[in-house]
Order: structure tokens, then sequence, then C-alpha cells
């Protein structure tokens, strides 16, 4: 046998026997005899680097140093998933998916494990890139560290696409975080707090020889693109098997809604039993037919729902209650606690919310309290312990002025909160809206982070976003920590800003109430910060989902003098305050005015792509047929109760080729 083919059969029989070991949990060999064929293959790898393979099972042991991470663009978004606390939002949920799709629907039920989310490209068979989820948009290249764990294949098995991706959760099983801690303790060092944030942290190692150390574990659960001949989410799964990918074995079809409520009743208390850490069950529709169109929100599938088990309580002492300013002049209160450890982290304040918040669950200081994490995340107060409340305990009383510049507060009725009206004179306002202009989501200025941000503000450099541009490295170099390679980072950061296209300026500004999607709407409608700073409310409420409170505030902000002189200069200094003209050239009216419905399979275009070509040419997409839908683009396999509701209400259903060839 020559050198050549003794090295390529011995990484097969090493990617088979890791297959069974860390994929299938049943071992064919000792672990004695896998090291010695291990250290065989290295010996004859080095000694014969012309037959190198990066996909050897030599290269698990990492030893790539990463100083960045590559922040990617994900080819197709990574969405989050909505949560529900309760049997009756399942059945909610379940009520609106059988409104919009027809036909009999199952769900497939799988445990939702807590770990740090991860999305793997494969090409010809072999591990291409893997990347984190990050904002759901673009997250950071850590394939090197994604190598090293042994469940991840680095080349599939069997048949597969040419090219395609497939998600999971990179997790640290009970045993192996206990063993990490053991040793800390016996070095002398702090133990991890809990094995999610350490498999997350892994990611990040920039040295991938002390990833390979920790043993991680990667739990398959969602293949994505590729042309695989599937029809249900259940199968995809089990090709996903068939390919070598560890996908968990507790994942159930369910029939009904009582089915998926056995199913969840059940891993309530049997998920103690299991060795990783879970936080719920994620229920979604199985077929993909149906996920298609069902579709998504801004944020997640309407296909899918997350239900998240009780969270852990403990009772703790509320020492003071003290009040936090945000960029909007929204009035936080916050209860500083006695450290108390909760779900593995150590929790010291929890936000109160508001004043009605305060009275409802009468929160005291020195009172004895509940706290739990919202969705395991975010810790809250749920109830006192009124019997350890002291005999001199004196009602709260809410702060009637604000506590960084002392103006009286405001409360619009119909408002939970309390606001400072002073916009241009208190300082958290002022740091917090530069602090969100310069966000990632926004304008993502490299160099320039919210302590900076807050440093300049507090040296009187800048008093709102536009003084950002009037800066120079004399005048922030002066600054604490600052280094001359920092100031010319900063700089350029900011300039580079000038390029960040229209809708994200739009949403930096930090107009009340308009979030990302609603800034890409405003964007798209006025195409230019001229026009919508002419708009009135009324004009705005014409708008697709503008609603009353977005319209009248989008006009206040526009409307206060301060705020022109800011956009402005924003004007002067170059950036880009309308559509480009490469977008525009691809957007028409043709479609103004219509309410269009997508429903069934296509082949010419995906139904993504017929929903943008809608949007681009002025229509709306709608989910639901009703009265006020213009006309239905029927694909194939539509649902009979859906061309029954389009012939009851008179509605034309045209094809696919038809609405293609009317754009033309």
């Amino acid at each position: 046998m020559s050198i050549q083919l003794k090295i390529n059969a011995l990484r097969e029989q090493l990617r088979e026997h890791n297959y069974n070991y860390y994929v299938l949990d049943s071992p064919t060999i000792s672990d004695y005899d896998f090291d010695i064929q291990l250290k065989e293959l290295q010996a004859l790898e080095e000694a014969h680097p012309e037959f190198f393979d990066a996909t050897s099972p030599t290269l698990r042991v990492g030893g790539q140093v990463t100083k960045n991470f590559n922040t990617l663009v994900h080819k197709h978004r990574m969405y989050s998933l909505d949560n529900s606390y309760s049997l009756e939002d399942l059945k909610d949920w379940e009520a609106r998916v059988k409104k919009m799709v027809d036909g009999e629907i199952d769900y497939v039920c799988e445990l939702k494990y807590d770990g740090a989310s991860i999305n793997l490209t494969y090409q010809n068979g072999n591990l291409l890139k893997a990347v984190t989820r990050g904002d759901g948009m673009q997250g950071d290249e850590v394939t090197a560290n994604i190598k090293t764990i042994n469940s991840v294949p680095l080349q599939l098995k069997g048949s597969f696409p040419e090219e395609f991706e497939i998600r999971g959760e990179i997790i640290l099983p009970f045993d192996g975080f206990n063993k990490m801690n053991e040793e800390r303790l016996a070095n002398g060092e702090e133990p991890y707090k809990n094995p999610r944030n350490t498999a997350s942290g892994s990611l990040k190692l920039q040295d991938s020889a002390e990833v390979a150390k920790r043993p991680l574990d990667c739990l398959l659960y969602g293949l994505v693109g590729g042309d695989f001949d599937y029809k249900t989410h259940l199968e995809s799964l089990e090709k996903a098997r068939q390919m070598g990918f560890k996908v968990p074995n507790e994942i159930k079809l369910c029939k009904t809604i009582d089915d998926v409520f056995a199913f969840i009743n059940h891993w309530d208390t049997a998920r103690h039993e299991l060795p990783y850490e879970t936080d719920g069950v994620v229920v979604k529709v199985n077929n993909l037919h149906h996920q298609d169109e069902l579709g998504f929100t801004s944020k997640a599938p309407r296909w899918a729902m997350a239900y998240k088990f009780k969270a852990e309580q403990v009772s703790t002492i509320l020492n003071t209650i003290t009040y936090q300013v945000g960029r909007t002049g929204a009035i936080t209160p916050v209860a500083n606690l006695e450290p108390v450890e909760l779900a593995g982290t150590i929790v010291k304040r929890a936000s109160l919310h508001n004043a009605d918040q305060i009275e409802k669950l009468d929160i005291r200081e020195c009172d004895t309290v509940f706290v739990e994490k919202g969705g395991e995340i975010i810790p809250k107060i749920i109830a006192v312990n009124f019997s350890e409340r002291p005999d001199n305990s004196v009602p709260t009383k809410y702060i009637t002025h604000c506590p960084e510049c002392n103006t009286l507060l405001q409360r619009e009725a119909g408002e939970a909160k309390h606001f400072c009206p002073n916009y241009n004179g208190c300082n958290p306002q002022i740091i917090g809206r530069i602090q969100h202009y310069i966000s990632r989501k926004a304008m993502d200025i490299e160099g320039l982070g919210g302590e900076t941000v807050a440093l300049l503000v507090h040296a009187g450099l800048i008093h709102n976003y536009a003084d950002l541009y009037d800066l120079t490295k004399d005048q922030i170099l002066p600054l604490e920590r600052m280094a001359d390679k920092s100031a010319d980072n900063l700089i350029a950061g900011i300039e580079a800003s000038k390029q960040i296209p229209f809708e994200r300026v739009l949403f930096a500004l930090g107009i009340r109430f308009v979030g990302e999607t609603v800034a890409k709407t405003l964007a798209k409608h006025y195409k230019s910060i001229d026009a919508l700073a002419f708009a009135s409310v009324i004009d705005l409420e014409q708008v697709n989902e503008i609603g009353i409170r977005i319209a009248e505030s989008v006009v206040d902000f526009f409307s206060n003098p301060e705020n022109q002189k800011v956009i402005d200069r924003l004007k002067q200094c170059g950036l880009q305050l309308e559509i480009s003209a490469e977008k525009l050239a691809n957007q028409t009216d043709k479609l103004k005015g219509h309410n269009i419905v997508v429903s069934g399979v296509f082949y010419k275009v995906s139904r993504t792509q017929l929903k943008k070509l809608i949007e681009d040419n002025g229509g709306k997409v709608s989910s639901s047929i009703s009265s006020k839908t213009s006309y239905i683009i029927a694909g194939d396999n539509m649902g009979p109760s859906k061309k029954d509701k389009a012939d009851k209400l008179n509605i034309d259903m045209i094809s696919e080729d038809d609405f293609l060839n009317s754009l033309e």
C-alpha cells in the first residue's frame, strides 16, 4: 500500500470511530487504540505534507491562533423564536397557524438546548465555515474553533447537495462543565458560572488548541438551503443524521396540540435527567410547504414557537431603589439587590419597570423579594414576601424630578413611564441617543464605543450626533485610554459612516417608536429625509403599518428646531439621507394600492423573491385573504379552503407567469 493510500485509509477509519463515539455514543474501539492510530496518522502527515487534507481528524486538536474574528453576513438570516410561557399562548399560536394554512397540520417537538447558536456551511461534503448567530444578520467566523468539536463532521457521509447550511447549538454537557470547574478550583481559580456562558465564551477563544481542551458538543436541528428533496422537517432531521450530524433523539411528531402539551409536561420533569442544560421546548410546523406559506415576521418564523419552562426563583433583600434615564428620556426604576445566585449568575439589580409596577406589587426598600429570570435571561421581581417586611417600612414614593438634571418629570395619558422633557440638556439622554446612533444596527462606527461617547459628552466635545463629524484627532487624543492609533481608527470610522444607507441613518436618528423595520418602511415610502420631514400625521397614517403613535412621534421629531438644525448639519457632512439611485432603479409604483396574497409552490422564483417583487413595485404582501385582497398569486398545491374563500369573495387568482409578465 502506498503512503497516500495508507494516510487516506487511516483518516477514514478515524472518522468512522469518531462518528461512532461522539455522534452515535457507541464506540467500536478503545481510547488507547484510537490514540495509537491518531498518532500514526499525525506522524505520516508530518512526514508527507504534500498529502494535506483540511478535513483530517488530526486537525481536531486545534492550534490556530485567531486575534480578530471576521464578521460575515449570513446568507440566510438566523431568526430568533417567539417565546410562550403558558399553554394558552401555544393554543393562540396554533389558532393563528390554522387560520393561515390549509389542510391537516402536524407538529415536531424538540427540546430547546441552552447553548450558543451556530451556522455551519458545507461545500462538496466538507465543512467550509462556521459562523455564530451574532445579531441574526451577521456573526463572527469561528471555523478554527468549531473544527475542534468532535461531533461536528469535517467530512460528510452518504449523499449531499453541493452546498448547504445547517444550524445547531454548541453546548457544554454537565459532566464536562463540572470537570472543568474541579480543575479550576484545584488551581485556585474562580469556577465558571454556568455551561451556557462557558460554551459561548469558548467559541471566542483566540487559541483553538484551548478550545480543543473543552468537552464541547454540537446538536444540530435545522437544514437551510441546498437542493434537498424532503417535504417535512422530520424528514430533514433524518437526512441530517444520515449525513453524519448529531441530531438529538428527544424529538417527537405530534398530530395534535394535546400531544404537544403531553410532550412539554413530560420533559418539564424528565429534562433534569439529561446530560445537557435545557430551558424549554421548540414546537415547529412539520410540513415545509406550510412553513413556506406561514413565512416570517420581522423577528421570528410564524411556523415555530418556543415554550419556556418555568424559571428558577430565589429570594433576596431589596436594599435601595434608584432611577435611570434612557435615551428617550424614559425613567426606569431599578431595584438594587443583595447579591444572589440565580440560574448560574450573580444577580445584583433588577428592573422595576415603572411606577404602576411598584404600586401593584407594593415594593419597598428593605423588602424581602422573590426574583426570577424572565426567559431565564433578564432578572425581574415577581413578588414581595410580606411576612418578612420590617415594622418601620414605608411605601415607595416615586420621584417627581429627573435624577440627572432635576427637571420636573412628565407622564402622558396612556403611557406607563415617566419622562424627562429636557431633551437637549439632560446628559444621559444625549449620551444614550449618540450611543444608539453609533450602534451596530445603526451607523456601526468602528473605533467608537459607548464609554468613549460618554467621555466625549462629559468633555464637552459633542452634544449631538452631528458633532461627531466635526471631531479632530487633536481633540480626542487627550481622552482617557485614547492612543494615537485609536484616535486614527475613530476618525476613520466616523468618516466611513457617511456611506451607511438611508434606512439605517433613519433608524440611527433615534426617533421614538421608529425601530429597524419602521425605518425601512418609511425610507422606502418617502425615499428622502426631506420628503419624510414634510409629511403630516394624516400622510404618515396612510403608509402601510404606520399607526397614529408612530406618525405623531415622527412629526414631533421633525418639528423640533434643534432636530432640524442637526439634520441640516448631517446633510452638509454628506450622509446618505435619501435612497440611492441604484436602489431606486429597481423600484416602481406599478402595484401601489394592491394587497396581494402569495399561496402555493412556485418554480421560476421563490416565495421570498415574489414578496420582494411585490414590495419593490409598491404593493403590500398580505398573509390572509380578505375583502381588501386585490388578487392572489396562486402556485401549485394551493389549499382548497383558500380557493373557496377567493371564490366567495370574487377575488382573482393569477399564475406565477402572469404576475412576472405584468411587471415587464
